[in-house]
């Protein structure tokens, strides 16, 4: 299985980097992952915000395939635990050889990009920053991988 995480813009915070190397360096051992920046939208300001989603989800379109299983980190998306994430994931990398997750721009995702996601799962009811949800995501995901090898990361 190879897992893609797309994402809007370059992580801007040290301590995020830091923390996101950490876990991708990690998860070497368990999976293919490949981290995927695509550059930030110049001019914004004179974009509404339905623009700005548009040009954002023709970057993230042309990044992903046809048999792709695409995955948006969304807010409407189901609240899965830990484990309930690592079974999840464990089906998907059964019925699907490349997965992708996509973070959205700052204003979410564009209605092209729901109709191409073939689910929307969320890391948690409160708002975290687009760059706070990608160290959450890689520790997360880490933690899924963990969890199926049994592993002595998760504690209960």
């Amino acid at each position: 299985m190879k897992i893609t995480f797309l994402v809007i813009g370059k992580t801007e915070d040290n301590y995020l980097k830091e923390g996101i190397d950490k876990y991708v360096k990690r998860l070497k051992h368990y999976t293919k992952l490949e981290v995927v920046e695509l550059p930030e939208l110049k001019n914004t300001k004179a974009l509404t915000q339905d623009q700005q989603k548009t040009k954002e989800a023709e970057l993230l379109l042309k990044k992903i395939n046809v048999t792709d299983f695409v995955i948006l980190l969304d807010e409407h998306g189901a609240e899965l635990s830990s484990k309930q994430f690592a079974n999840y994931l464990e089906k998907r990398g059964h019925a699907a050889a490349d997965i992708v997750f996509i973070v959205g721009g700052p204003y979410g995702f564009d209605q092209s990009v729901y109709n191409r996601a073939n689910d929307k799962l969320s890391l948690s009811r409160m708002t975290f920053s687009h760059q706070m949800i990608r160290l959450l995501f890689t520790e997360q995901l880490y933690r899924a991988f963990t969890i199926l090898k049994g592993e002595p990361y998760h504690h209960e």
